[in-house]
């Protein structure tokens, strides 16, 4: 089997795992070399089931099209994240050529290759990624794609206007205002809202996924699935981490979020999650 065709199958494995309906990202799945992504390899990889873990035979690339988390630093536990989850989240994106996407944590760029490879010529991903080492091998790993845009930051400062799109690819405790004011009407936000258990990893958080739509200059939104993530590095915030622990422990099912609400008000049994320009809330 040529490595064409063993892209292709990984490519109709995830989606139909996956439940992918963008013909687009089946096809970006199936043309997008992830090893490019990776380093040399043998590879270290974890599967979706727990305890599942191990080197690859050899440093074949074929080894590296299966639906498994991939270390791109196993001494700093860093990983290519598992492709049904990441893809599904795409999917749910609704992503289509020409559009502007914000990738947030783009670690060393294989998803932002994804995404590029979705929006096309005409579309634009800006890849933001804090850390320096990772930043730098996303830069040379998308040096051929003329779409992508990858720079080192925090995701906060400097970030471009009128994104159709905005990937969190990162644990954060709370919504940015600025990640909202990068977006035009219609935009969609999907960021994990997860709080940080030191006890269990100085990495990971735990938590839900935020789906949100701008409608005008209003934004609905829903949470489901429960998530483990690495976290957002500098961004994170102590008092929203304990806000968002005590609505997790609450649940979102008990009071389900319907909106993010800018507006300028006093914190109230409707705020699922208060943030001062970014509440999640309950309000219908």
């Amino acid at each position: 089997m040529t490595l064409d065709e063993v892209r292709r199958r990984y490519a109709d494995s995830v989606c139909d795992s996956a439940n992918i309906t963008s013909p687009l990202l089946r096809e970006a799945l199936a043309t997008v070399p992830r090893e490019r992504f990776l380093g040399p390899g043998p590879w270290f990889m974890r599967g979706p089931q727990p305890g599942a873990a191990g080197m690859t035979e050899d440093a074949n690339a074929a080894r590296v099209y299966q639906n498994c988390s991939i270390a791109i630093d196993r001494e700093r536990d860093l990983f290519n994240g598992q492709p049904a989850l990441i893809a599904a989240w795409l999917d749910g994106l609704g992503l289509r050529p020409g559009q502007r996407v914000l990738h947030i944590g783009c670690g060393t760029g294989y998803y932002s290759a994804l995404i590029a490879s979705v929006v096309g010529p005409d579309g634009c991903v800006f890849a933001i990624e804090v850390d320096a080492e990772l930043a730098a091998r996303a830069q040379d790993a998308l040096a051929d794609s003329r779409n992508v845009r990858v720079s080192h930051g925090d995701g906060r400062a400097g970030l471009p206007a009128d994104m159709d799109a905005v990937l969190i690819h990162a644990g954060a405790t709370h919504v940015l205002p600025e990640w909202l004011d990068a977006t035009r009407d219609g935009a969609r936000l999907l960021a994990p809202l997860t709080v940080s258990i030191p006890a269990m990893s100085p990495t990971l958080s735990k938590g839900v996924l935020l789906h949100a739509q701008r409608i005008a200059e209003a934004w609905r939104a829903h949470v489901d699935s429960m998530i483990a993530i690495y976290s957002l590095v500098v961004l994170r915030d102590d008092a929203s981490n304990g806000a968002l622990g005590q609505a997790l422990m609450r649940g979102p099912a008990g009071s389900p979020v319907t909106c993010i609400r800018r507006d300028t008000h006093t914190a109230d049994a409707t705020c699922w999650l208060h943030v001062d320009g970014s509440c999640v809330s309950t309000r219908l």
